[in-house]
């Protein structure tokens, strides 16, 4: 089974999650060794959810770690080519008045944090998530080119 951390794209996302991560909140999403690869191999091992995903209209993940993989019961394959909105709860995806409302949150500060939902696994089993902290991934031109998030902890709910 290849490991997806070690292709040379993701060890250089990864770096600019981290990079962009640290920049906005003045923190360390992990503890960094300086090592490009072992980075990778942190971030994508980490006991918490790290996801991403693209700035097109639609937007498709294009990172999940091992835990967000576990997490949504899905390969990396399908998961990267996954819009994001198929993640998100129908009811929650209705309520596009706050959503559009954290997103300019987001816009204009570079980040928030303690946002919570409802996300759904690819195999339809429901869970919450809080603390969740929502990142703009700035790309080595500078500009925003992503968004991100994280969140330690999550609960299944009962259909």
């Amino acid at each position: 089974m290849e490991q997806v951390w070690r292709r040379s794209e993701i060890i250089a996302w990864s770096q600019l999650l981290l990079n962009s991560y640290e920049k906005l909140l003045q923190r360390q999403l992990i503890e960094r060794t300086g090592n490009a690869e072992d980075d990778a191999k942190a971030l994508f091992f980490a006991p918490f959810v790290v996801v991403s995903h693209g700035t097109q209209a639609n937007p498709i993940f294009n990172y999940g770690n091992q835990t967000a993989l576990d997490l949504w019961e899905i390969t990396w394959e399908k998961f990267t080519r996954m819009p994001s909105r198929e993640s998100v709860e129908p009811a929650e995806l209705a309520a596009q008045e706050e959503r559009e409302e954290m997103l300019k949150k987001v816009a204009r500060k570079g980040f928030i944090e303690n946002f919570r939902g409802i996300r759904i696994s690819s195999t339809g089993k429901r869970f919450l998530i809080e603390d969740v902290i929502v990142w703009n991934v700035i790309g080595i031109d500078s500009q925003h080119c992503a968004q991100a998030a994280t969140y330690p902890s999550w609960s299944f709910i009962n259909n």
